[in-house]
């Protein structure tokens, strides 16, 4: 029998006030039960914003240093468990575990990161019109944060806001997704193992409609921050900043690689290739659509479907080159769009079939998809499809890829393939995205720096991350000192 993992509040590891329990399944074979966690409604949501607002005077009190030197042993625990965290992802959000190790780390870096920049995060001394003032800035913690984080990237986002959030002094409510919760109670296991006084990090999954409602509209929450898709996110930021709390959601994404006349095709198929069916495509950054220069288009088109044909999948435990999708769901979504790809007139040239027989049977599997002659009005150029699907679209000139590039809704990462200094020069001014790459694949970001994108993919009101993940967790007081 699967022991429950209970929610955390107030430092209590708990059962939901209803009983109410979810299991998760292992998506490479649904016949395994991954582990069983309590499921929290609006009730447990609410002791959890009480908890957090009862603790986060005193947090907030803990000097800056004290609050790293927390943090810090969090990442020196969430380091010896590495091993273990790494086959936790694996089991329940079905990533190999050559995508999920280096997840795991990023957590850990981030952590250590953090840690560091308790300390460093006062304010700034300005210089006086005259007289004996002294003028100056102070940052201040919003309050109580609340987190909604994807299944996706199930350590790593929560890390990013959880690490920035409790370093400034807030307190923290965080709702996982509960495809995929468990990375997520053990970062909040590593704290309490650290010391992190009670009420300062609640752990509630639950359904979007009661927990993750609670989160936006109670007024005990000063912060939200949320990541998943455009159409719950705006409605996240609408329901949070109604109710006067600062809110920032980063959403999804239909990444562009150009690949133009000059650039070399070998390294720009292994660019796309991983951009576009790493982690199963099931990333906000992956490469969707390849926007081919016509004099490389053929030798492209030859290289990229080789490349998906090539990619051995199995269970994400057994560190093939591609693991499942999270859920029934998400599968039957990337069907879906094959169906829709192939009927609007796109040639499909390889994959986007169920894989059936043997170990494939009770697993969530798919065959990496490659469509060419995609057309910019077509579904499959402008929707994000979430699964390991890619669009190639020909075009005859650096500004027409341009265009192409620009022509979605979305606007979170591109990337240009050019050995031409000019292009790519040019790229990174007229690409309408929050990252822009030259010669390396749409996916990844380092930690420090900022991440988040344009148009429908982020309110583009605060980014993640580095220094920007400081800012959006302070506010800025300004101090006139008369001595």
């Amino acid at each position: 029998m699967t022991d429950t993992t209970n929610l955390y509040i107030d430092g209590e590891w708990v059962p939901a006030e209803s009983g109410d329990t979810f299991a998760v399944e292992n998506p490479a074979d649904t016949t395994e039960t991954v582990a069983e966690y309590a499921k929290g409604s609006t009730e447990d949501a609410q002791k959890a914003i009480d908890a957090a607002n009862e603790a986060q005077a005193d947090w907030e009190a803990t000097p800056a240093p004290d609050r790293g030197t927390i943090l810090r042993e969090t990442a020196k625990l969430l380091e010896e468990r590495k091993e273990d965290l790494t086959e936790q992802l694996s089991h329940e959000e079905g990533k190999t575990l050559s995508e999920a190790s280096p997840e795991v780390q990023r957590a850990i870096d981030i952590f250590y990161y953090y840690a560091e920049k308790a300390a460093d995060n006062a304010g700034k001394r300005k210089g006086p019109s005259g007289g004996r003032t002294s003028v100056y800035t102070k940052r201040e913690p919003l309050g109580v944060a609340g987190l909604v984080t994807p299944w996706n990237y199930p350590i790593a986002i929560p890390a990013w806001k959880i690490a920035p959030a409790l370093a400034t002094g807030n307190t923290v409510v965080i709702k996982p997704a509960s495809a995929a919760p468990g990375p997520a109670a053990s970062i909040v296991q590593a704290l309490e193992d650290a010391g992190i006084p009670d009420g300062v990090i609640n752990f509630v999954p639950g359904s979007g409609s009661d927990v993750g409602a609670e989160l936006t509209s109670n007024d005990g929450i000063d912060a939200v921050s949320f990541t998943g898709s455009s159409e719950v996110g705006h409605h996240v930021y609408d329901a949070a900043t109604d109710n006067m709390a600062r809110a920032q959601a980063e959403m999804g994404g239909k990444n562009p690689a150009i690949i133009t006349d000059s650039a070399d095709v070998d390294e720009a198929v292994d660019i796309v290739g991983a951009g576009a069916f790493g982690v199963t495509g099931q990333a906000c950054t992956a490469c969707s659509r390849a926007i081919v220069h016509t004099d490389v288009y053929d030798e492209f088109v030859e290289g990229i479907v080789e490349y998906a044909e090539s990619i051995d999948i199995g269970p994400g435990l057994e560190d093939p080159g591609m693991g499942p999708h999270v859920t029934q769901s998400e599968l039957e979504s990337t069907l879906e769009y094959v169906d829709v790809a192939a009927n609007e007139g796109a040639t499909h040239e390889t994959g986007g079939e169920r894989l059936e027989g043997d170990e494939y049977d009770d697993g969530y599997y798919v065959s990496p998809a490659v469509f060419t002659d995609v057309e910019r009005d077509m579904r499959i150029f402008q929707e994000e499809v979430f699964g390991p699907v890619l669009a190639v679209t020909e075009v005859e000139d650096f500004d027409e890829a341009i265009e192409a590039a620009n022509d979605s809704q979305f606007g979170l990462s591109s990337s240009v393939v050019t050995t031409d200094l000019n292009e790519a020069h040019e790229f990174i001014e007229r690409t309408e995205a929050g990252v822009a790459k030259v010669n390396e694949k749409t996916t990844g970001l380092e930690l420090h720096v900022p991440f988040g994108g344009k148009k429908d993919s982020s309110t583009n009101t605060y980014r993640e991350q580095g220094d920007a993940g400081l800012d959006f967790f302070t506010e800025i007081k300004t101090v006139y000192l008369n001595t």
